[in-house]
């Protein structure tokens, strides 16, 4: 649950940061954001308006039998009261405080019996809360939403205890540079209207406000009249719109207060300065631009895509060497956006040449206009993106949600409407209109040793929104008919395999769920493993040259002959193409040529070459990664292949014959698989990917070793990682096993890790975070490899906590192995898990990850029918014996990373 901040135009770019080198320069072009499905699916929409004026729509999708529920309520942060910013979000976290007939703790065992995913987030105008769980318990998902409708409890008591949770996520958003950036950027460009405050919200209005303005807040605007209800999935679409009036028909409706208008006043030209930890820096420019429900919206996406697109000048400063990486992102409002045009500099170097390189290019764009290739170009992306909305079913209410309560469309086809009449004279009038140097704000995110709290770490992530009971609940009577009864999940239906004679594998899984196709492959391979000695990094060079182009095909004629069949490409260990169903063949074409004929050329390979070299030189300095190589150490014994790092200087010295050699050793046929997903046949597959990858020569000699050996158990040690620009700590617990997923075991261990620390009701939670306070998050995690296992225990604490959180760790490790678990949560992690399962499958990126990951680990692919059968016939005993045979709770390493204090 989180104050979704609407100015998420750098999220792509902080990402990056997180990245190892190898996917800077290579991934800078922001993927296409979701979009409205596409008009085949408008037109099997069910829709209803109930007479208390809640609207329903169902869209039917038989990708798995999963559904998402997503109610919107049609009122954000623009609307909190005068002084109290943040309260949209605040009623948004007492939404999971409990209601009449269904408190607090029976909503978490509910949640966590369902095994599915459920959230909320608020925005400037739309708070949505959504669902996902097995098609077969829509039932209960909709009857939670209508009791929260119906009437929140909203008591003192609750929130007090809430504002600690909501204050510590203030606190930890507003410790990142990033984050300072862009709500900075948001008051400036919005001054005096309702978007001036982000929705997050802020301490001091926390701490005046109290539950009777949140009850009036909840009693003015959460009303059916004033939501849509949203539903996705594997469901009878007559059947649902049944169950919904029988759960909200009855809820009365209410009048609703007038709207405050969003007006933006003029913009002055000025510069931000924000210090970093990152690795690198960033130099911003940004402007104010169109919303998603202003007329322009259209013409302002071509114009960001164009601006943003691999062809354009933006862009060009990657392959020139003068930015690590660099594009144009568009955060759009419903009344209004904001555009950031971003590039990235090596840590110490002066951005202001890189800066007015960026000015330089909008500027001759304002002048000038925009290329009439890409806008065209641009358009048939946009276009072609609202087929892929079906393939992802909770990705499918979302893009519904977006159409109708945020850009205000009677239907999602109208933005392809809108899209197909933007013309390049649009285009140029709005350049002109928005790149005007006298309204541009300017920003520099700068890399530097600070003492001072600059980057809370996890800003983005999820929050922790409702305590787990720590107790047995007994759940409602609906509720319990519905959840009490242990079930297999449907088999998940073997794909059709085929093994081509160089060794390449090909999985094939139709889906008729859109007219595109998915394509995902994987080279096995292992920098670790197959890097030569001495020449560390240069598996991330290698990667990063595949968006150089081809031997026949130039950089930028390989991207336009993407363009232009609208299709989406990536080339390198882990390859991808995103197609419409008639241009399958041509882009396989693309990819191929790609990745078995990357052209590798020379220019490109100094400009890469000096930027690895750079950007390892501030990522080997930074705290998270001597944090990571620190836990490696802990679990590895010395010497071990993980421990190996680039030295910037022998990055330098690696010339393109090494490169040209790592690719010839590591890119193999026989160590590849690819996973065709979507509106295909499995004959037109083998046959299509047969004739663009069957001819890939297997290398001759042996195949190379790309597995990690097994090692030695590791033993207890402590180290600590300095970071004086954290403000807590970030601790983990570590050691190595010795079993791997291939073992049975690790079944048993999977529901002892659902109740210790990974489901929602877990030990660790419940008594680190909920009855002691010593940690504001926690979980567990047992991580497999082919040779290799591993577990680990991470939680974020005050510096002054970190020791008493660790011995309460261990100790429910302990106790777990010392006693059975109890039947109840040995029902509950059952439930969650199995329920679990077919949400993997529940959007063709998940289905082709989970095949790929399955490979990877030498496992067959009716793995998760497997687990199933294993999850249900598991005992307490079961659980008690993996845990006291694998886990050493003497032997946990504790690493710690934050700012120099008491342990």
């Amino acid at each position: 649950m989180t104050a979704r901040l609407a100015t998420t135009a750098l999220s792509l770019s902080l990402a990056l940061l997180a990245m190892p080198p190898s996917a800077m320069a290579a991934r800078v072009e922001a993927p296409p954001p979701a979009r409205p499905a596409a008009t085949e699916q408008a037109d099997a929409a069910v829709r209803a308006t109930l007479p208390n004026g809640l609207r329903v729509v169902v869209i039917r999708d038989r990708l798995a039998p999963v559904v998402t529920t997503e109610i919107n309520y049609l009122v954000g942060a623009s609307e909190a009261p005068k002084g109290f910013p943040g309260t949209a979000h605040a009623l948004e976290h007492m939404m999971f405080r409990g209601s009449a007939g269904l408190d607090k703790d029976q909503l978490a065992a509910i949640g966590a019996r369902l095994g599915g995913s459920y959230n909320a987030d608020t925005t400037e105008n739309v708070t949505q809360y959504f669902y996902t769980a097995p098609a077969e318990d829509l039932g209960v998902m909709l009857r939670i939403e209508a009791l929260r409708m119906r009437g929140l409890a909203l008591s003192e008591a609750d929130w007090e205890k809430e504002r600690g949770a909501i204050e510590q996520e203030v606190a930890r958003d507003l410790s990142s540079p990033s984050y300072q950036y862009l709500s900075r950027l948001q008051s400036i460009l919005f001054a005096g209207t309702p978007y001036e405050h982000d929705a997050l919200g802020t301490r001091p209005s926390f701490d005046k406000t109290d539950a009777a303005l949140l009850r009036g807040f909840y009693d003015r605007w959460y009303a059916p009249n004033n939501a849509i209800l949203v539903i996705a999935g594997n469901i009878d679409p007559d059947r649902a719109i049944d169950q919904v009036r029988a759960a909200f028909g009855d809820i009365p409706r209410r009048d609703l207060p007038a709207r405050t208008p969003v007006t933006p006043g003029p913009v002055k030209a000025q510069t931000l300065r924000f210090p970093t930890d990152y690795p690198v820096g960033l130099t911003t420019v940004a402007w104010r631009m169109p919303g998603l429900t202003s007329k322009d919206y259209a013409a302002a996406q071509i114009l960001a895509d164009v601006l943003s697109s691999q062809r354009g000048a933006l862009y060009a400063l990657v392959p020139a060497g003068k930015a690590l990486f660099a594009g144009f992102e568009f955060a759009p409002k419903p009344d209004a956006g904001i555009g950031i045009a971003v590039a990235a500099f090596p840590k110490g170097q002066d951005p202001a040449p890189l800066l007015a390189e960026i000015n330089a290019i909008l500027g001759a764009i304002r002048r000038n206009g925009v290329p009439a290739d890409l806008v065209e170009a641009a358009r048939r992306k946009e276009l072609a993106q609202l087929g892929f909305s079906a393939n992802s079913i909770s990705g499918l209410a979302e893009n519904w949600s977006q159409a109708l309560a945020v850009m205000g469309l009677n239907a999602p086809d109208e933005l392809g409407t809108a899209l197909k009449s933007v013309t390049v004279a649009d285009v140029d009038r709005l350049a002109r209109q928005i790149l005007d140097p006298a309204q541009a704000i300017t920003a520099q995110l700068t890399p530097e040793d600070s003492g001072k709290p600059v980057a809370g770490k996890g800003f983005g992530g999820s929050e922790s929104f409702a305590t787990p009971p720590d107790h047995p609940v007994a759940l409602p009577d609906w509720a319990r008919t519905a959840l009490s009864t242990l079930t297999l999940p449907p088999p998940v239906g073997l794909p059709s395999v085929f093994t081509y004679p160089n060794g390449l594998q090909l999985i094939v899984q139709p889906a008729r769920v859109s007219h595109t196709i998915s394509v995902y492959g994987q080279v096995r391979q292992n920098a670790d493993m197959q890097e030569p000695k001495g020449q560390e990094g240069i598996a991330s060079i290698t990667e990063d040259l595949f968006s150089y182009g081809t031997r026949s095909l130039d950089r930028l004629a390989f991207q336009k002959a993407l363009d232009d069949i609208a299709a989406t490409e990536s080339a390198g260990p882990g390859f991808s193409l995103s197609v419409l169903t008639p241009d399958f063949e041509q882009g396989m074409r693309l990819l191929a040529d790609n990745e078995l004929h990357p052209a590798f050329p020379d220019q490109a390979f100094q400009v890469v070459r000096m930027q690895a070299a750079q950007s390892y030189a501030g990522l080997l300095q930074t705290p998270d990664y001597l944090f990571g190589r620190a836990i490696k150490a802990a679990v590895s014994p010395p010497g071990d292949p993980t421990l190996r790092q680039p030295d910037p200087r022998r990055i330098m010295g690696l010339s393109l014959s090494d490169v040209r050699a790592f690719y010839a050793s590591a890119y193999r046929p026989d160590l590849t698989t690819i996973v065709v997903a979507g509106d295909i046949t499995p004959d037109r597959a083998r046959d299509v990917v047969g004739r663009t990858f069957g001819a890939w020569p297997r290398p001759a000699g042996p195949t190379p070793t790309v597995d990690l050996p097994p090692r030695p158990d590791s033993r207890a040690a402590r180290t600590e990682v300095p970071d004086h620009t954290s403000v807590q700590d970030s601790a983990i617990l570590a050691e190595s096993l010795g079993l791997t997923a291939s073992h049975p075991d690790h079944f048993a261990l999977s529901v002892g890790n659902e109740i210790l620390g990974d489901g929602f009701s877990s030990r660790l939670y419940r008594d680190l975070r909920v009855r002691t306070g010593y940690v504001y998050s926690v979980s567990s995690n047992f991580s497999w490899s082919r040779h290799r296992g591993g577990y680990s225990i991470s939680f974020g604490a005050d510096p002054d906590k970190v020791g008493r959180a660790r011995d309460a760790a261990i100790h429910d490790v302990v106790a777990l192995q010392a006693q059975p678990v109890s039947d109840d949560e040995l029902t509950l992690a059952k439930a969650s898990l199995l329920r679990g399962l077919p949400l993997q499958r529940a959007s063709l990126d998940s289905i082709a990850a989970e095949d790929l990951h399955l490979v990877n680990l030498g496992l067959p692919l009716d793995t998760p029918d497997t687990a199933a059968r294993a999850y249900y016939t598991m005992t307490a005993a079961d659980v008690q014996k993996a845990f006291r045979t694998w886990v050493r709770p003497t032997d946990l390493a504790e690493i710690v990373k934050g700012p120099a204090s008491i342990r």
